[in-house]
């Protein structure tokens, strides 16, 4: 336990806090019975610190907090007062028992007044929804300030700043053909936009963390923690593991992708939205 606190920058005690709440979970047990935390423990719960410490300090000074799409209450934070919205009872019903309360609803008919909350968040989520510009301007309803992590689809041929889109997956342009432009997100709650680079080491299981990792994307259980590989179908994802695998055999990948070998951080699109 010591060592994980020293690995993750964070106190014993805060360790204890964040197994409770469900951010980080050891893969296993000791003979005795103690936790056993592995290294990819670790790593996400640090790169989950990193996430939330972002948007954290996106919140500000707030004290109310709606968090919108909230799924299992990863990111929200622990010293305010949060509030979670979820369409979702399989999601909340994976929110630990010590988080904060969640309401059935969703983002584009948010159950509250107007001007309810200091800040609302939504957090990789927006994607999701079914409309999300209604939604966006909901959470500017209820909020006085907006905080939101999405991606970015305005640059021409966005899908090419990612190899496994450019080369393999094709299809994945057609999951977000109806996606709103970021420029049009930010403009219906009156935001600014700030690049979200993504670490090499990244362990927060979104579609992009592995880019200079390629061989994890042919790990089954990799690929099933990202929505993608569901929204483009099984035919097009046993295609495209296939030509990755034989290109990570015949060595064409590293020669494709040379340019990556000494990058610590890659922007592929993601974006904080504060407003």
């Amino acid at each position: 336990m010591g060592r994980v606190a020293e690995l993750a920058g964070v106190t014993v005690r805060t360790v204890h806090h964040y197994d409770e709440i469900g951010l980080v979970r050891p893969s296993a047990r000791t003979a005795a019975g103690y936790r056993a935390y592995s290294a990819g423990d670790v790593e996400r719960l640090r790169e989950v610190l990193a996430y939330r410490r972002l948007i954290w300090d996106a919140l500000g000074d707030a004290q109310t907090v709606l968090n919108v799409g909230a799924g299992t209450g990863s990111y929200e934070p622990s010293d305010r007062d949060v509030t979670a919205v979820e369409p979702s009872a399989v999601m909340r019903g994976q929110r630990p028992a010590s988080s904060a309360p969640c309401v059935a609803a969703a983002a584009e008919s948010l159950p509250f007044e107007d001007q309810s909350f200091d800040v609302a968040m939504a957090v990789s989520t927006v994607h999701h929804w079914g409309d999300p510009i209604a939604g966006l301007r909901e959470m500017r309803r209820v909020a006085r300030r907006v905080v939101v992590l999405t991606f970015d689809t305005d640059e021409p041929r966005w899908q090419d700043r990612f190899w496994l889109t450019r080369d393999y997956l094709p299809e994945f342009a057609a999951v977000l053909a109806e996606f709103p432009s970021l420029a049009g997100m930010a403009d219906a709650i009156g935001a600014r936009g700030e690049p979200v680079p993504i670490p090499w080491d990244c362990a927060d299981g979104l579609f992009e963390a592995y880019w200079r990792r390629p061989g994890a994307y042919l790990e089954d259980h990799v690929r099933r923690a990202m929505s993608v590989w569901t929204r483009v179908g099984p035919e097009a994802e046993q295609r495209a593991v296939r030509s990755l695998s034989d290109d990570l055999d015949s060595g064409r990948w590293a020669e494709r992708n040379s340019d990556l070998a000494d990058l610590h951080a890659a922007d592929l699109g993601l974006r904080l939205l504060i407003a």
